[in-house]
């Protein structure tokens, strides 16, 4: 997101009469790891009174590693954060961490206290009731799979994990960028690596349907300034340097086959 651009879809809404209310900020897009200024983006929320919400999926995870805490960056100036440990943590789908900065907001929107659900901690706001922060009434006990991740195996090896998929997407980096056949076509700070064979798209389009079609590794694809590129991603806990080795020699050879 372009800040500038942002201004201007703004003072364009406020001229035809509308109200700006939320600008959602991501911090590591799904197509490609970018992340958006966020601290430039909230002083002009703050200026127009936007709630700013911010997006890091699956980076957002990735602060477990003190020294990629820069993922953070600008989350002190925002009025709600989430990021997902299903994607990149070892837990089941579905789970996420929510935090807002005055969940006032959302108890004042969204609670109910019908008398089926009345209660002396409900009516004395003693207890946290999760169902007044979302639109559903009902929720299922996502938490504890967390809970019991993080017992089982402590976050330290979820940092050793998170250090080893960093390491092993800058290791084959550098690997790939040695092949005058492909090129990387956006920046790779984290887990992810977006690259494409030099030339024009159906080469890279055919290098991921027969990749795919091998049974060996699964790929998927993006568009990236009009171009296609293979989205190469580490996120699995079992994930070794050999399995990363073995995904990158079935590209060279299929590449060579084209």
């Amino acid at each position: 997101m372009r800040p500038d651009a942002l201004l201007r879809a703004v003072e364009d809404d406020v001229a035809a009469g509308l109200t700006p209310f939320f600008v959602c900020s991501t911090h590591g897009t799904t197509s490609s790891m970018a992340f958006d200024p966020t601290s430039e983006i909230s002083r002009l929320c703050a200026d127009h009174g936007i709630w700013l919400h911010v997006d890091a999926a699956m980076s957002g995870i990735a602060a477990l590693a003190p020294e990629l805490r820069w993922v953070n960056e600008g989350l002190e100036h925002v009025d709600s954060y989430c990021t997902n440990p299903h994607k990149w943590m070892g837990v089941n789908f579905d789970c996420d961490l929510y935090w807002t900065a005055d969940r006032a907001a959302l108890l004042g929107a969204l609670s109910i206290l019908p008398e089926y659900l009345r209660s002396a901690a409900a009516v004395a706001t003693a207890a946290f009731d999760y169902r007044d922060w979302q639109i559903p009434l009902g929720r299922r006990f996502r938490a504890l799979k967390l809970w019991f991740t993080i017992r089982l195996d402590g976050v330290d090896q979820f940092t050793a994990m998170i250090r080893r998929h960093v390491d092993m997407t800058q290791h084959l980096a550098a690997t790939v960028e040695s092949d005058r056949r492909f090129e990387i076509i956006a920046p790779h700070p984290l887990n992810l690596l977006c690259l494409r064979l030099r030339g024009d798209d159906a080469a890279t389009e055919s290098l991921i349907e027969r990749a795919n079609a091998s049974g060996e590794a699964l790929f998927t694809r993006t568009v990236l300034d009009g171009c296609t590129a293979l989205r190469f991603s580490i996120g699995t806990r079992t994930t070794e340097q050999h399995h990363v080795d073995a995904a990158w020699q079935l590209l060279t050879r299929l590449a060579g086959e084209h």
